[in-house]
């Protein structure tokens, strides 16, 4: 019986050192191969679903669906209103929350349909992606398609999701009150752990898909550590990016590339203690994140000139050049969404092309690590 290989996984935030090892257990050259395209495009389709469920949050928060539903039941909640009774009982429940009393008073129920299908359809994909993953990570498991090592990681990744449900709770009951509106540091979390849930999964799957080289080359490996940067960098600029979503900033300086005429606004330290202006004042808000996107810009620019002198195989460059690209049509959807006064389709794509972003960058640190 052949030895079984190994390959990497590398959490975006651990050096190559640290990285612990993947493996898929197998009994033939065959049946290895096989097991690692099962358990790659089992995970590629989980991050499908975890794409679809960040696009869906997004367009449930643009279009103030997220209140709409005010319990949660994960079993029971799985099953919607299917009579006029029903409906009428859940539309009284809303009726009772401040953000019908103080913002939606005198709503008619159809109107209220709407918001629920949202957050019913975004809590639903929750629970759609908890299924699809659980049941086959237990047959890979019991089947011994995996290590103990890979299944730990597997439940690790599927505990992260249970936990992104929680989270998801603690946001909603944060406008259940008398101000009806989530907390902005909240939502930012419950974004942040989307995209971390996202990452993860995406990691793990082309891990399993190419082993690690066994060689390494120390310019690609400058370039890699560059590009996990890089990935960082997006992290952060999507976590500002909830806190712009949170507060609601892009109503505000709908101007580009100045800010209302002026370069850093004036209202950029209006309150007190200072730090409370990074997450709780629009301009300084929106600045900041105006401020990694030119970071970024540079940083991705300077990456892929640097990259054009390295020796790479055709897929790590195809994944540099497309890095570029995306980050300019990244950054196009934001202006555009900004000066137009964040319309929810436009909105909704720019926040797609986020993730779409952050995967590119994975992508990439894949392919030079």
């Amino acid at each position: 019986m052949p030895a079984s290989r190994s390959e990497s996984f590398i959490p975006v935030s651990q050096s190559a050192r640290m990285e612990p090892a993947v493996s898929v257990i197998d009994h033939t050259p065959s049946a290895e191969g096989t097991n690692r395209r099962q358990i790659a495009i089992w995970l590629l389709g989980c991050c499908a679903l975890v794409f679809a469920m960040v696009v869906v949050g997004g367009i449930t928060r643009l279009t103030h669906s997220g209140l709409s539903i005010v319990e949660w039941q994960p079993i029971v909640g799985a099953i919607p209103p299917l009579s006029d009774t029903q409906w009428l009982e859940v539309f009284d429940k809303y009726r009772q929350t401040p953000e019908y009393q103080k913002l939606n008073h005198g709503m008619p129920l159809e109107e209220f349909k709407q918001i629920f299908w949202w957050e019913y359809f975004h809590r639903l994909l929750g629970r759609t992606i908890g299924i699809v993953f659980l049941l086959p990570l237990l047959y890979f498991i019991f089947s011994r398609k995996v290590d103990r090592r890979l299944a730990a990681g597997l439940s690790g990744i599927f505990m992260l999701g249970a936990l992104q449900g929680a989270v998801g709770w603690y946001m909603v009951k944060s406008g259940l009150v008398d101000d009806p509106r989530v907390s902005q540091y909240r939502l930012t979390a419950h974004l942040g752990l989307a995209f971390l849930i996202f990452a993860v999964m995406f990691w793990t799957a082309l891990s399993v898909l190419r082993p690690r080289p066994a060689a390494r080359d120390p310019v690609r490996h400058q370039l890699y550590r560059f590009a996990l940067c890089l990935s960082a960098l997006i992290f952060l600029m999507v976590l500002s990016g909830g806190f712009v979503a949170g507060i609601r900033a892009g109503l505000a300086y709908n101007t580009f590339p100045l800010m209302n005429g002026h370069v850093v606004p004036p209202e950029y330290l209006l309150l007190e203690p200072w730090y409370r202006n990074l997450f709780n004042n629009m301009a300084a808000v929106q600045f900041n994140h105006r401020l990694i996107a030119w970071l970024l810009a540079l940083s991705v620019l300077a990456f892929w000139l640097r990259s054009r002198g390295a020796q790479m195989g055709a897929r790590a460059r195809l994944a540099c050049n497309a890095l570029v690209l995306t980050l300019a049509l990244q950054i196009s959807l934001g202006i555009s969404t900004l000066l137009l006064v964040v319309p929810v389709a436009l909105a909704a794509t720019h926040q797609a092309g986020a993730i779409l972003l952050f995967a590119n960058s994975l992508w990439v640190s894949h392919e030079l690590r």
